[in-house]
């Protein structure tokens, strides 16, 4: 490997990692690093984090340590930074003896610039003696995933609170703590708990163009997910759900209907999970269905769609979810469904929170968004401190909201009526869906206790479905006609609702009597087969179908933002030597015994296909192609180039 000590960044980024331009923000932070200065960067998943401190780590005389939460997470780097032709090595506990000796001894004679540990190894003997060691200098200490150590974040761990104390062992050390969202309390609890000396904080935009984000009313939640899985077909994807039992019913279900996916949650054994892991990560298989257990670890860049069964319980949450899928930059999908029932399931572990003022205060955020009527995307962008207003470019379709276009507003007075009539007559005691159930005119037990099939309102709701008065409760909550309170969320009137329940006001609402799932129930079993990438695939990755209005209040539909190679044009050169290229990358990825991403992630391949280099100059012009990978493939993609031409 070259020697690239007191070398300029931007020669590394381009000989060894084959990018011409630094993304936003990343050469600010690399420059302040090298400059000495702490600093605090928050940068969205898929942003680039990794390079900044890889590529100081790679100029500084002295070794980096990276500490980082996930064991497979250091795997994926150190084979990523392997394949790039740099030493790097991680110190755990699944490394035999051997092994480790051999990479301590390697960073004892300088051979080694980049460690990553865990925060649990940091503070082991083992670990401590090496990094006290003469012959090593520690130059910077990196925090990975640092809103871990704040107890105001979501993924709060306690082994975090140790760092401080290590590195204050290397005073003249510089710190560069990195995480993808803080708020102003996790920006502060990182500076404290991590004993930041004056840091630069430097964020970037929040903003993943990417992904697109959509909010759906759960009504049928099975049809939903497979219309989602549709649109993405042979696409790698995740769907999180609330529970261990419901990732596992999904799994078998998604199975049954021939989709290749996997479960992945805690009740599972560490072998069992590693295993389902390392298939999802080197598109053995499709789907990954999973609770919050998984993910953090993933670098799996081509994760075309996230799809949350359940509602997060806060942004900060769904935010790092979603930033799991589309890292290469290339269009992927974020669906959610919403369901005022996840309110309770979530608000069953307040009593086990450390803070349960906060835990609500977070939720609070979570459903505001999800129920929201304005763009998804400046919703998001707000609860982190964010402006955002659509670009003069931008001519695609954003979220849910803005593809639809401008709200068509329905006369829902008799409606919103007798709801609110229903809440005075059962003395604003009950929850909506005890009041939709008196409106539907159930003879459920309770209701006929307490004697509410007597009243004037049961039964006189039945126009419209349960899923369609949820939808309408939904929007009189926005609309600040009701108002929910307690423990079990009992309705009420606002003044407001009052008013224009007395004075009969006409009350216009966004309402759609079309809330029925375009993928029916007989339908399902019509499920297309996953192929994985080592059998041949069936289309190449890089398109997702955003929805786009064909006009004014037209029903959404979905078209295709970026070139897709579909089962249609499989014929077309272009598909054919992308579906080559992907064959040739899977057997290469096997004989190395890495992610097939570790060896080039998609956007790589889709240049390939684009240019059809012809010499080893030109395929160094393609992304992602740095001295090392074009020594080391260079030759085999141009005869295989070659030979498909």
């Amino acid at each position: 490997m070259k020697d690239y000590t007191n070398a300029k960044p931007l020669t590394i980024l381009k000989e060894v990692f084959g990018y011409k331009k630094f993304r936003p923000l990343q050469e600010n932070i690399i420059l302040n690093v090298l400059s000495g200065h702490d600093t605090l960067a928050i940068m969205p998943t898929g942003g680039g984090k990794s390079l900044c401190y890889q590529i100081p780590a790679m100029i500084f005389d002295g070794i980096t340590v990276v500490i980082s939460p996930l064991i497979s997470l250091m795997q994926d780097q150190v084979d990523g930074l392997t394949a790039a032709g740099v030493n790097a090595v991680f110190l755990n506990s699944t490394l035999e003896w051997e092994d480790y000796l051999a990479a301590m001894n390697s960073i004892r004679r300088g051979e080694t610039r980049i460690v990553y540990v865990s925060p649990e190894g940091l503070s082991s003997g083992k670990v401590q003696d090496l990094l006290h060691d003469q012959r090593v200098k520690v130059s910077c200490i990196t925090i990975d995933e640092a809103h871990c150590v704040s107890q105001w974040g979501h993924d709060f761990r306690p082994d975090y609170l140790e760092i401080a104390s290590i590195r204050r062992q290397f005073p003249q050390a510089v710190c560069l703590a990195l995480t993808a969202t803080a708020t102003e309390d996790v920006k502060a609890d990182i500076i404290r708990n991590l004993s930041l000396v004056n840091p630069e904080i430097l964020v970037n935009s929040f903003n993943r163009p990417n992904i697109y984000l959509n909010v759906q009313n759960r009504n049928d939640a099975l049809s939903q997910t497979v219309e989602c899985i549709r649109r993405h077909q042979n696409e790698s994807g995740i769907i999180y759900c609330f529970s261990r039992r419901q990732v596992d019913t999904l799994t078998q279900t998604l199975t049954d209907l021939g989709y290749s996916a996997l479960n992945y949650h805690a009740g599972l054994t560490d072998e069992v999970r590693r295993n389902h892991q390392n298939q999802f990560i080197r598109d053995q298989v499709q789907i990954m269905v999973a609770t919050l257990a998984f993910g953090m670890g993933i670098d799996k860049p081509n994760v075309r769609f996230v799809i949350h069964y359940d509602m997060p319980k806060s942004l900060e949450q769904y935010y790092q979810e979603i930033g799991r899928a589309g890292r290469d930059g290339l269009p992927c999908e974020a669906l959610l469904l919403y369901s005022g029932g996840d309110i309770f399931k979530i608000r069953h572990f307040f009593a086990d929170s450390a803070d349960p003022e906060n835990s609500e205060r977070l939720l609070q955020a979570m459903v505001s968004y999800s129920t929201s009527a304005e763009c998804r995307r400046r919703s998001l962008l707000a609860y982190f401190g964010e402006e955002w207003t659509t670009p003069d470019n931008q001519k695609n379709c954003c979220c849910d909201i803005c593809s639809a276009g401008p709200a068509l507003l329905v006369d829902m007075t008799i409606p919103c009526q007798k709801f609110m009539s229903c809440v005075i007559k059962t003395n604003s005691r009950f929850g909506q869906n005890y009041i939709i159930d008196v409106l539907l005119g159930s003879r459920a037990e309770k209701i006929l206790t307490n004697g509410h099939n007597m009243i004037s309102t049961w039964g006189i709701g039945r126009e419209l479905t349960k899923h369609q008065w949820q939808e309408l409760v939904s929007l009189m909550l926005r609309e600040n006609l009701l108002v929910k309170e307690g423990e079990y969320n009992v309705v009420f009137l606002t003044n407001k609702g009052l008013s224009a329940l007395k004075n009969r006001d006409k009350i216009m609402l966004p309402f759609s009597t079309d809330r029925s799932s375009s993928v029916k129930r007989n339908q399902l079993n019509s499920a297309q087969p996953f192929i994985p990438e080592n059998r041949g695939s069936s289309g190449a990755s890089g398109g997702l179908l955003f929805p786009k209005p064909e006009g004014k209040n037209k029903k959404a539909k979905f078209i295709l933002l970026k070139k897709t190679v579909s089962a249609q044009d499989q014929d077309s050169g272009e598909a054919k030597l992308i579906l080559r290229l992907k064959k040739w990358r899977k057997k290469t990825a096997e004989e190395m015994n890495v992610p097939p991403y570790v060896i080039f992630g998609d956007r790589s391949l889709n240049d390939l296909a684009e240019k059809k280099p012809r010499t080893l100059t030109e395929l160094s012009e393609c992304y992602g192609f740095g001295e090392i990978k074009v020594e080391k493939f260079g030759s085999q993609l141009i005869s295989l180039l070659e030979s498909l031409s």
